[in-house]
């Protein structure tokens, strides 16, 4: 267990000493305080004196002229950092002969990795807090209006959601540097599945689900139903698909479905729309949730099975 602790902490101490980290701790920074101070200049045209959970409008209002989100801006940034968190995190090491020597010391191998892991999920966890508490301060001091009690823990089930999400990054990018020696081919390839789940996954959910339920403007609401579900069980495939209907449903209270089309269909039906309280929120996203975790969950264990079996040798 000592050994564990003294691997986090010098992985952690690496982390927060890199310039690499330094200089895209930086960059995710501005980025954020931008998103939200467009958000914070929108936000009167979207709220009126009836509007509930004011100050969580903040994390979803988008500019007119740029329609960029809070939550648009973390799903693209959050598996940035989870890959530069991960990509090297075993062969570097393997490549500059330190991992045989810190296995020639009185360390158990499974500390290694476990410790590597801890220490970038640990690294995670500050940045998303740190960032959403950046905005919600920034936010609070420019709309004046401060968060509810059900507010707060929606923020708080949003970063828990969020960590989830880059640790599901942060453990795939582990997981390619263990199966190739060269950081560069596992930062290639985790990034590579990142734009292929990030931009065509969607594109391949609806031209499967145009094929099997064809949709015209006379279809009718059965089979716009059925295309949607049909659509949305395929594009789940991508972690980023399962985080954004986690996050709508959190930070939008008015949803009571993870589906914009079903809730239009709804609109359309004459249903109006109320808030639903966190409960039934946490109720409507559990599946998806879980699904992240069991994700980050099968490909650390595929890492770790790879780094405990794999052959070791002095450089």
């Amino acid at each position: 267990m000592s050994s564990l602790i003294e691997i986090f902490w010098k992985e952690l101490a690496d982390n927060f000493n890199s310039k690499r980290f330094v200089i895209l701790f930086v960059l995710v920074y501005l980025a954020g305080i931008a998103t939200i101070y467009i958000a914070a200049q929108n936000i009167r045209g979207s709220v009126d004196e009836t509007t509930r959970f004011v100050f969580l409008n903040l994390f979803v209002v988008s500019g007119s002229n740029l329609p960029f989100s809070f939550p648009l801006f973390m799903s693209i940034f959050i598996p940035i950092i989870g890959i530069a968190l991960g990509f090297d995190a075993v062969n570097s090491e393997r490549t500059s002969g330190n991992l045989s020597r810190l296995l020639s010391q009185p360390i158990y191998r499974d500390d290694v990795i476990n410790g590597k892991f801890l220490a970038g999920l640990v690294m995670l966890t500050i940045l998303i807090i740190s960032i959403v508490t950046l905005v919600a301060g920034l936010g609070l001091r420019m709309i004046g209006v401060p968060p509810e009690s059900e507010e707060i823990l929606r923020l708080f089930m949003f970063i828990i959601v969020s960590v989830l999400y880059g640790a599901f990054w942060m453990s795939l990018a582990i997981l390619f540097s263990t199966l190739f020696k060269k950081t560069a081919t596992s930062a290639l390839a985790s990034i590579a599945i990142w734009i292929f789940l990030f931009l065509f996954m969607t594109l391949i959910a609806g031209l499967i689900a145009s094929a099997v339920i064809p949709v015209t403007q006379n279809s009718s609401v059965d089979d716009v139903a059925r295309f949607d579900t049909l659509f949305r069980m395929i594009s789940r495939i991508s972690p980023g698909t399962l985080y954004t209907e986690s996050i709508q449903a959190i930070l939008l209270p008015i949803m009571g479905s993870s589906s914009p089309t079903m809730m239009m269909i709804g609109m359309y039906s004459g249903l109006k729309p109320s808030p639903l309280p966190l409960s039934q929120s946490l109720l409507l996203v559990w599946p998806q949730m879980v699904s992240l975790l069991a994700l980050t969950a099968i490909c650390f264990a595929i890492a770790y099975i790879k780094f405990m079996r794999e052959e070791i040798r002095a450089t």
